[in-house]
């Protein structure tokens, strides 16, 4: 088994997860999570309030790495063809020539998704899914390196749609963030302050971040860390038991409508290795799965009428599975 600790793409990862870090305060588990869906080939859904620094968080990212970033903000009027492109006729030519969209870019960022109407969210996941859109007949490819980061706002719900659950089922991870802890804001005001006086200052050349090869090569290396065949059973098992908890108690099995998909399997597979390797660790680990498990299953699951009645969440299901199912 390969020694990845010395692995030259665990470095460059592990020291641009530390330099977003020191421009995300306080938000963690949201650069974290950020790395983990970039590793494991998946795209991520982020819930808090406004002004918890998504937007700052993604565009930290793609400065380091060598790739592209569009933020789209969704609003009701937003159509299909402002995603994806179109095409333009060109009279001196004759023809139609296909003008790109914003999906065309390495990382996107689809702000507060839940504010266009479902055609519009519909192509965008469709695009998540294929990794390609098809206009007039003609398909076109989207880079091989591809993150959508959508935001949802749960404060305000007038006016929004809310994306059905076999399409919040495209997302591979779907965190919720809160507000930083007050030694953490006083920290973020020192940061603001710092960059409003090096506005007043010229620009400084930016520095070359990670190569997109690199990162491939760290996907593969995520891919080779080693899970333990009852480990791997765990998995499954916690997988399994959202679709039939009776097992685990009469309680769970009146919380629960419909279980977590094999996608689900997949995606807490390739979470856990990639939160494995990025903490420098050879094998996965049963901590790596029940700290995902939150973050992979609670948009896969609809809870009962019973379990909303009485205020149960997806994530104390979530707790109340790991808490029952013994770690091998």
């Amino acid at each position: 088994m390969s020694d990845v600790s010395t692995s030259d793409s665990l470095i460059a990862i592990q020291q641009l997860k530390s330099t977003i870090s020191k421009q995300i305060i306080g938000q963690d588990v949201l650069v974290e999570r950020m790395l983990i869906a970039l590793l494991a080939d998946g795209h991520i859904l982020v819930e808090g309030a406004p002004g918890l620094a998504k937007t700052r968080a993604i565009n930290a990212l793609s400065k380091g790495i060598q790739a592209d970033f569009h933020r789209v903000q969704f609003t009701p009027d937003l159509l299909p063809a402002d995603l994806t492109g179109t095409e333009i006729y060109r009279p001196e030519q004759g023809s139609f020539e296909f003008q790109k969209g914003p999906l065309f870019h390495n990382l996107v960022l689809a702000d507060e998704i839940n504010r266009s109407p479902a055609k519009v969210q519909a192509a965008l996941l469709e695009a998540m899914a294929e990794r390609q859109i098809t206009v007039g007949g003609e398909t076109y490819k989207l880079p091989q390196l591809f993150l959508v980061m959508a935001t949802q706002n749960p404060i305000e719900q007038e006016g929004t749609y809310p994306l059905p659950e076999a399409q919040l089922d495209r997302f591979l991870l779907h965190v919720k963030i809160d507000y930083p802890a007050p030694e953490h804001e006083k920290h973020i005001l020192h940061l603001a302050r710092n960059e409003a006086i090096q506005n007043g200052k010229p620009e400084q050349k930016p520095t070359l971040g990670i190569s997109q090869e690199s990162l491939f090569n760290a996907r593969q290396e995520v891919l080779n860390i080693f899970m333990a065949d009852n480990l791997e059973d765990y998995l499954l098992q916690i997988i399994l038991a959202s679709r039939n908890p009776a097992a685990y108690g009469e309680d769970l099995a009146s919380w629960i409508q419909y279980g977590a998909s094999p996608r689900a399997s997949i995606a807490l597979d390739r979470c856990a290795r990639a939160k494995a390797w990025l903490n420098g660790k050879e094998y996965v680990g049963p901590e790596d799965i029940q700290e995902l498990a939150f973050d992979v299953l609670r948009h896969r699951i609809i809870l009962s009428y019973e379990a909303e009645a009485e205020g149960i969440t997806s994530d104390y299901f979530i707790a109340q599975l790991i808490a029952r199912i013994a770690v091998p």
